[in-house]
């Protein structure tokens, strides 16, 4: 059922063009692990739908292609778990190499080249992504055609992915989709975030951790 492009990117002496869906939704996390790249917009992966997979990350997943274009229809109508929202980047070779090494290429994910609609951003402004897309293009997209069965994140992936779904929100990402699949698996807030000094160093604790997988990750959950 694939309808994949190869998953070597096409010859560019351009930047690759990043489809972040996950945790790199937070801008920060990319700012730390990819110092070089630029944040262009916002965009959107037809066919797949979004989920933690068993290795309590993100993963995308394809499904049967709607049989009315999903980018004819107005968001406000869109059956969201039909579609991946995420933020897009600019990598240099060298934010490519670093990116490949936090997202374990190719144990915990491979490399694909995947036609996404594109709202493109120059300014940092938040996108209108009811309005009609700035173009289709080919993005690299880490994706894992293996572990594909919905589970449960772990717990300092729910941090740093809440931190950002606050950062794709105000980028345009629109709010519907967030609640519609990512709220599926992602809690508003930790557990943890409750009255009490323990909860309170719990949560610290949580945050920190968070913070050190998003300058260099380490897989827990023992694939790589």
């Amino acid at each position: 059922m694939s309808s994949t492009n190869p998953s070597n990117p096409p010859s560019t002496s351009g930047p690759t063009i990043y489809f972040g869906y996950g945790s790199n939704l937070w801008l920060h996390q990319m700012r730390t692990r990819c110092p070089s790249s630029t944040y262009l917009g916002v965009a959107r992966l037809p066919n797949y739908r979004w989920i933690i997979n068993d290795r309590g990350y993100a993963n995308v997943v394809e499904i049967s292609p709607s049989s009315q274009s999903l980018s004819s229809q107005p968001t406000s109508q869109s059956d969201y778990t039909k579609e991946v929202y995420g933020l897009v980047y600019a990598l240099t070779p060298t934010d490519e190499s670093r990116l490949d090494v936090n997202e374990g290429v190719p144990i915990a994910y491979t490399k694909e080249h995947l036609p996404c609609d594109f709202w493109s951003c120059s300014d940092s402004s938040p996108v209108d992504v009811g309005k009609k897309p700035t173009e289709t293009k080919d993005m690299l997209v880490y994706i894992d055609r293996n572990r594909t069965t919905p589970s449960e994140p772990k717990e300092e992936y729910i941090y740093r992915m809440n931190c950002g779904i606050d950062d794709a929100i105000a980028m345009g990402l629109p709010s519907e989709y967030v609640e519609q699949v990512m709220r599926k698996f992602i809690p508003a807030e930790e557990k943890s975030r409750e009255k009490g000094s323990k909860n309170k160093g719990r949560n610290r604790e949580v945050e920190s951790k968070a913070l050190r997988q998003a300058m260099h990750f380490k897989d827990e959950s023992g694939v790589f």
